[in-house]
Order: C-alpha cells, then structure tokens, then sequence
C-alpha cells in the first residue's frame, strides 16, 4: 500500500493559472510526503508573460497566501515560478527564499535556486538552456545562472511568444524536442526551465537521447526538498525514473 502522508508536508506556492506544477509534484512526490498548495496571483492572465509581467509576479504580496499555507505546518515551502526571481536576479532569489523561511518557519526552496542547487550537486558549470519564455527573459535567465557560476553554451527559444496558458499547452514532444535543441558538445547538462511547462515526463527520454543529466525546474525542486528532510534518494519509486539527479548519479547521494 501506498503511504501517503506522515513523513513530510511540502507546501507549494503556485501562480495561479499553472496547470502542470502540481501533476508534476505527484509525479515526483515520494511516498510519505503530502502536497498542499496555495495560489499566487500579482500578474494578468491575459498578458503575454514577458519580463515586466513576471517582474511584477516576483515582487507580488505573499502575505495571504504565505498565511494560509502555513495552515498545514509545513516542513518545506516551494516557490513554484522559475521567472518571477529569474527576472529579479540571483541576490533577489536568494532573500525571498529566506524571508519566507523567516516569515514561516519552514525550510524553503525556490525554483530558479534549485536549479542552481541541481548544477552544482552535478559539479556543472557549463549548459544548454531551453524555456517557453520570451526571448528578453531568457537573457536574464541566462544572466542569473551566469551570477551564479553556471555558463549557457547553447540556448533553444520558443518561436514566437506563448501566453500563459500556451506555455502550459506545449505537449512533451515538443518540450522533447526544444531540449534537443539546447543541446551542444561543451554542455554538461540541460536546463528546461518553467515549472508550467511539461518537462517532467520527457526527463527520462532526453537523458537517453542526449547522453546527459537533464535538469528540470520541478524536478530540482522536489530534489532540493527531498534532500533537506533527508528524504533518501531512489528510495522510492514515486521519486525515481525521473533522472539521473533523482537516482543518486554522478553526486555521490
């Protein structure tokens, strides 16, 4: 049987017209861990979500959704939006992170941090980067990795712009394939970056195709929460089969 609860809560806050943030943490939640989550808001629904639009999401008012999600004690809180601090900068990551650690007593883990955290566990510094972003975040996507000692060789835009929803829509074989698009000789991993895009179920296939670890925003997040509740790696199935990071390989977990 399935144990469902009783090991660890992680609470996740999620901006709220994100639809694969949550299949994706059921897909990676090991057993025992329990999901809650609260809804962010701070940007239209209705704007393509540029550098501006996720500029605001990032300096939105967490003090409502942060309260209610405290409700359920959790033991780690995950910052579900990859842009909203790619678009504000390292420095910016990294005092959300600790505020809301401060505000609630939780470990906390943010998305664009846990990509980071990922690479460096891999002893990575050198990528290939893929998102459903529009161009002008990708520069700072690039540019915040790049704060944190992590050079982009090779990067795969989208073509055109998608709104918030197209993100969410692009099904796995086009995520697949804008992941093969990042590749280059010189990267040591691949970044899909965007925790609304459908990258979790194409981990797997891409790392077979390309030979190398494929880091994910969902992915390097539930890896960061499960490594700060001590929650052992390739422990559990419902943790496993989603990368090399998630069985323990090349970090020595």
């Amino acid at each position: 049987m399935m144990l469902t609860r009783g090991r660890a809560r992680f609470g996740v806050l999620v901006p709220f017209t994100n639809t694969n943030l949550e299949p994706d943490m059921a897909l990676l939640c090991p057993e025992g861990v329990s999901l809650h989550v609260a809804r962010l808001g701070g940007y239209d629904q209705d704007e393509i979500p540029d550098a501006a639009q996720m500029h605001g999401l990032g300096a939105a008012d967490l003090d409502e959704p942060l309260r209610l999600l405290q409700g359920v004690r959790p033991d780690v809180i995950l910052y579900g939006c990859t842009s909203a601090t790619l678009t504000h900068g390292l420095a910016f990551d990294r005092a959300l992170a600790e505020r809301i650690r401060a505000e609630s007593g939780a470990r906390t883990v943010t998305a664009a941090g846990a990509l980071v955290h990922a690479l460096k566990v891999l002893n990575v510094d050198r990528i290939g980067f893929a998102s459903p972003y529009v161009a002008a975040i990708n520069d700072m996507a690039t540019g915040f990795l790049s704060e944190a000692g992590i050079q982009t060789v090779a990067r795969s835009d989208v073509e055109g712009e998608l709104d918030n929803y197209g993100q969410g829509e692009l099904d796995p074989d086009a995520v697949f394939e804008l992941g093969l698009a990042a590749d280059h000789a010189d990267a040591q991993a691949v970044v899909l970056s965007c925790t609304d895009m459908r990258s979790v179920e194409v981990i797997t296939r891409l790392e077979q195709a390309l030979g190398k670890p494929v880091i994910t925003s969902n992915q390097a997040m539930m890896f960061q929460a499960m490594q700060l509740c001590g929650i052992e790696l390739g422990a559990s199935k419902y943790a496993s089969g989603y990368g090399q990071i998630m069985e323990g390989v090349g970090h020595g977990v």
